[in-house]
């Protein structure tokens, strides 16, 4: 039977979208895409909606002509995946930026400060998806960061405890969860790369902030949480740091004993052991099979026979398609190319 596909998040932006982000050439490492994007939103001046509207239009277009089962709105109106859901929150400061190094020296950049208790205010993710689920009948998945990935990527000058932080960053997620299943939004995901790299934190408290952002879900929302191992700076950058390949073994078990409905876990930059999904007796699994970092776009018949190896391990209801990651480094052009090359090979298994 064909598999169902979908993306991650982040999608190139189209130019006409003229706000800072973090995959801009050099601005990943940079405080750049956060010190500037509200300035460009101010200039945008009264047709930012419309422009942030038909820039969403064009990403879910992309993505539903490629094929695509299940969208996201690409992550268009924010300056990456993290600060603008810190934008909404009570608690941080976005004035006084704080430098850190971060991910053993890997990165080092100036961050928005934790100040306060974080709480949550008024939803503003049910505007984003309505918008974005206007221009399809597929249904779009919506994406939120998770706590343990805020506080990697904030610096906390309030709280001190990680475990406090979590427990109050999971609650204002979890208000902003129950707002987007209210609306009416039926794929919710929350992003935790930081599991990876840290899975003792993961196993010690991270996924119990991931269960807690999912408190009172209704059914009918699928629940998915995202892995990664890394992003690069650049497009085909081969060097840079990726998490442990042992670490999604470590977290397996814990995930699907999880509230988590479906996970995504990335395979095409470095192939698991698919004993891996083994382990996954009841959560489903987003198998990424579409490298987010390399320009060379994928054959059908190579995505397809790595879909056939995970098939052997999982049944084909349990089975999603995607890429490892966000596609914002590809440009539209590539991204486009490869998410078709996703879903034919999903298609034809």
């Amino acid at each position: 039977m064909p598999l169902l596909t979908t993306t991650i998040g982040a999608y190139p932006k189209p130019e006409s979208v003229a706000v800072p982000d973090w995959f801009d050439p050099g601005a990943m490492d940079t405080s750049v895409a956060t010190r500037d994007y509200q300035t460009a939103v101010e200039r945008l001046g009264p047709e930012a909606e419309a422009v942030f509207a038909e820039g969403t239009r064009q990403v879910i277009e992309d993505q539903v002509s490629a094929g695509i089962d299940i969208p996201t709105d690409g992550e268009v109106r924010r300056e990456n995946y993290v600060h603008y859901h810190c934008r909404h929150l009570e608690g941080f400061d976005f004035e006084t930026l704080t430098h850190r190094v971060l991910r053993g020296g890997a990165y080092e950049t100036e961050l928005p400060t934790i100040t306060g208790p974080v709480r949550a205010r008024e939803p503003f993710l049910p505007h984003d998806w309505r918008v974005a689920q206007s221009f399809t009948d597929k249904p779009v998945k919506i994406t939120l960061p998770g706590p343990m990935t805020i506080a990697d990527t904030t610096a906390d000058a309030h709280y001190g405890d990680p475990k406090a932080l979590g427990a109050d960053l999971a609650a204002a997620l979890n208000a902003e969860v129950l707002a987007l299943a209210e609306a009416g939004c039926r794929h919710i995901q929350i992003d935790e790369p930081l599991f990876a790299r840290k899975p003792e934190e993961a196993l010690d408290y991270g996924l119990a902030n991931i269960d807690r952002c999912w408190q009172g879900v209704p059914a009918g929302v699928t629940k998915v949480m995202h892995m990664c191992c890394g992003y690069p700076n650049h497009l085909d950058q081969e060097d840079y740091a990726k998490a442990n390949p042992n670490a999604y073994f470590e977290l397996a078990e814990a995930v699907d004993a999880s509230q988590v409905d479906v996970v995504s876990i990335e395979d095409a930059h470095r192939h698991n052991d698919l004993g891996l999904l083994d382990r996954f007796r009841n959560t489903a699994v987003i198998f990424g099979v579409i490298a987010i970092a390399r320009s060379r776009v994928e054959s059908v018949a190579e995505v397809r026979e790595r879909l056939k190896a995970a098939l052997e391990h999982l049944p084909p209801e349990r089975l999603m398609a995607g890429p490892d990651c966000g596609l914002g480094h590809l440009g539209r052009e590539l991204a486009v190319k490869k998410l078709r090359v996703l879903s034919e090979a999903a298609k034809s298994v």
